[in-house]
């Protein structure tokens, strides 16, 4: 009898560690790109839930030369977001009414001036100290919480992506300029990513896969297969889940069942947040979905 009691001790004990480590991979982040339009969207625009953590990220800080004719600049990097709206006492006040609130800047992006943002390092040791100089004086001077990293396009191997970058968010962390490092990825690139994840997952935090860069036509089912796939190629890594509410938004929508999927994720408890692409896409609407993004992540489960 002793022993029997033992044993259901033990497997109630198995079962609640099991079912502590599901809870633990689900997280309440929400995070909305913002800035890369120029509309006028404002931060104080966007619907906050206080239940959640929210981080905004102003897309985009790229190291090219702001002109008509942009190129690469060696890791100099530039404001590219709308910075006529997007202001530091606008940071200030956001994050005074709202103590749930962090901000970033995001790297890269798509395309500057209707050019390919291109990953374009002369050398890496050049590129890295100017990277740091630089980024360090604009994350100063907005009083932002992290960085963002999205390079889409590439002048270089894989491994002097890796190397660039991972020392790169290894110093701003060392030299307490930020908390927080998040990577953009999709499946395009995710041979450059998956290198800087090999070799520098230890400095970074959150994953923001674009599973809109899938097919209009993902259905719940796929998009779960995707989620899953990701979560192995970027193994231990907080995969959040993610929407476009622009105009040539693909992957899995939210009419489709995106929030569906997202329950789903969550109940199994893998869940680690949520990613929206863009305000400025959601301004004409009325923020519809990072409402209901944010709902979703406020519940417990």
């Amino acid at each position: 009898m002793a022993s029997t009691c033992h044993k259901l001790i033990l497997q109630t004990f198995i079962t609640f560690l099991l079912m502590q480590t599901l809870t633990a991979q689900n997280s309440n982040l929400f995070r909305e790109y913002i800035g890369a339009l120029s509309n006028g969207v404002r931060l104080s625009d966007v619907p906050i839930n206080s239940f959640i953590d929210f981080h905004f990220i102003l897309s985009f800080a790229i190291d090219y030369t702001d002109t008509t004719s942009p190129s690469p600049t060696d890791g100099k990097f530039n404001i590219f977001w709308d910075n006529t709206t997007l202001l530091p006492s606008q940071i200030c006040s956001i994050k005074q009414a709202n103590p749930n609130v962090k901000v970033a800047l995001s790297l890269g992006g798509d395309t500057v001036n209707g050019v390919p943002a291109n990953f374009s390092p002369c050398s890496i040791d050049t590129w890295v100290n100017n990277a740091v100089i630089s980024l360090t004086s604009i994350i100063q001077e907005y009083n932002l919480d992290g960085i963002d990293v999205d390079y889409e396009h590439f002048n270089t191997d894989e491994a002097t992506f890796a190397a660039s970058i991972g020392q790169l968010i290894t110093t701003l962390k060392n030299n307490g300029v930020i908390s927080f490092a998040s990577i953009a990825p999709f499946e395009a690139v995710n041979s450059y990513y998956s290198v800087l994840w090999r070799d520098y997952a230890s400095v970074i935090d959150y994953v923001n896969f674009q599973f809109y860069a899938y097919d209009a036509t993902t259905n719940i089912s796929q998009f779960l297969s995707y989620y899953d796939k990701q979560s192995c190629m970027y193994i231990g890594g907080k995969i959040l889940a993610s929407i476009s509410t622009g105009a040539d938004a693909n992957g899995l929508s939210p009419a489709n069942g995106f929030f569906d999927a997202c329950t789903v994720l969550k109940k199994e408890g893998k869940l680690s947040g949520i990613f929206i692409w863009s305000a400025d896409g959601s301004k004409a609407d009325g923020f519809p979905y990072e409402q209901e993004a944010q709902k979703l992540l406020a519940i417990p489960y």
